[in-house]
């Protein structure tokens, strides 16, 4: 079978190593890849937006899989148009991607299905907005609507900052046609947890938990970033994951099937933890980035055959190794406000099964050389008994790794380290 992977980052890299370990997979495009995706599949360059491109190309190459990494991509549709076309994808209906290209839409599901949210009023003028926040505390979350790149979140201290973010949205227009609308929502102060299951609409395969850390420096300091690392499984008590898979995944599934929601594929759960009880604070349609690449391989099954029966609405019962995973991201110098690309990148050669390299923001130059292209640049990925050897593995790695500017964090998954490995 011929596998077509759509993305260029570290999600897709990883992937596209695993599809390359399936038994089931004898060719991988990927468009448009990377320069590390480069030297296991076949880099091509379609035009996503222009659907019919894509299933003509999947036709002319036989492809007989295509898994969408990105959520734009999803949310426009793409899915709907391959099988259109009877080419097998995994991803969500148009319609079911909007739980992550409409804050709104997906506000309106949860409150459909019942699962615990914050509190959230719509808005679309600043003085919509400041009417609206007279009902809520500081600080006050404000959500641009549609998609925005990672963009469309205001945590606002004062009011002052609240109407200042609300003039870049709706006066200056800064985000476009994503801040049209927004949601104004209550803060809720605890613990991040990304719960992310495999469904194909009715029933669902829970994925190990991973723990994201989103701050550019080492004690969680620095801007917010996509993501500068991660460690998986993240360890929680019983009790609250059997909440979270009562309170919020099954009714959320349950929702998809009542509005006959066509949902072959992820759904990740982003939430916050608020004195033992779980809140939804937004849903995503795809895997994360870089929590795939630390999940992937924790997963004993054959993921070609997963993913090609998911895209049938098939659900195959998963089961993982005892191990821990753990990724260590490598920055561009600027990341993440004002990312430097085409920076030469001098990488270690050779590689062992448990310990690897994962590329994200590159690209070939004329002369065959890596440069950067991208703000999260390199991914480390270490597997092993503990977190601590995971990350000393990491470390070791992550040393030989040069290019000029490089930021990154040697902190990831200390916590883990001690709650799991004492």
């Amino acid at each position: 079978m011929h596998a077509l992977v759509i993305g260029s980052g570290g999600r897709e890299h990883s992937i596209v190593k695993s599809f390359a370990e399936s038994v089931l997979i004898e060719q991988i495009f990927v468009s448009p890849g990377n320069a590390g995706t480069d030297e296991i599949a076949v880099n091509v360059i379609i035009d996503l937006k222009n659907h019919e491109a894509v299933v003509q190309f999947c036709k002319l190459q036989n492809i007989g899989l295509v898994f969408i990494g990105p959520e734009d991509p999803l949310v426009d549709g793409l899915c709907d148009s391959l099988r259109a076309a009877d080419i097998l994808v995994v991803g969500p209906s148009k319609k079911a991607a909007q739980l992550e290209g409409s804050k709104i839409f997906a506000k309106k599901f949860m409150e459909a299905a019942g699962v615990p949210t914050a509190k959230a009023d719509i808005v679309n003028s600043v003085e919509s907005t400041m009417a609206a926040a007279k009902n809520y505390t500081a600080p006050y979350i404000l959500k641009a609507d549609g998609l925005a790149a990672g963009k469309g979140v205001f945590i606002c201290r004062t009011l002052e900052i609240l109407e200042s973010a609300a003039k870049k949205i709706f006066v200056e227009k800064t985000l476009g046609a994503a801040g049209e609308t927004a949601l104004l929502e209550q803060n809720l102060p605890g613990t991040e947890i990304s719960f992310l299951v495999l469904t194909n609409g009715e029933t669902f395969q829970a994925l190990p938990l991973a723990q994201d850390h989103k701050r550019l420096l080492n004690k969680n300091l620095g801007p917010n970033t996509g993501g500068m690392g991660t460690v998986a499984p993240m360890d929680i008590p019983h009790y609250l994951y059997h909440k979270i898979i009562e309170k919020v995944i099954q009714p959320s599934v349950d929702q998809l099937k009542k509005e006959n929601y066509l949902f072959y594929g992820i759904l990740f759960v982003g939430l916050m933890i608020v004195d033992n009880e779980p809140y939804v604070l937004e849903y995503n349609v795809r895997l994360g980035d870089p929590e795939t690449q630390v999940i992937l391989p924790l997963i004993k099954n054959d993921i070609g055959k997963v993913f090609h029966d998911l895209a049938q609405g098939q659900l195959e019962e998963l089961s993982f190794t005892n191990k821990k995973s753990i990724c260590i991201v490598n920055a561009a110098a600027g990341y993440p406000g004002n990312p430097v690309k085409d920076t030469p990148i001098h990488l270690p050669i050779g590689f062992q099964p448990d310990v690897y390299i994962l590329h994200a923001g590159t690209k070939l130059d004329a002369n065959g050389y890596i440069r950067s292209n991208g703000g999260r640049v390199l991914n480390v990925i270490a597997i092993d008994e503990t977190f601590e050897k995971a990350k000393n593995k990491a470390l070791e790695l992550n040393a030989k790794i040069n290019f000029e500017g490089r930021q990154y964090r040697t902190d990831i998954g200390n916590y883990q380290s001690k709650r799991q490995d004492t």
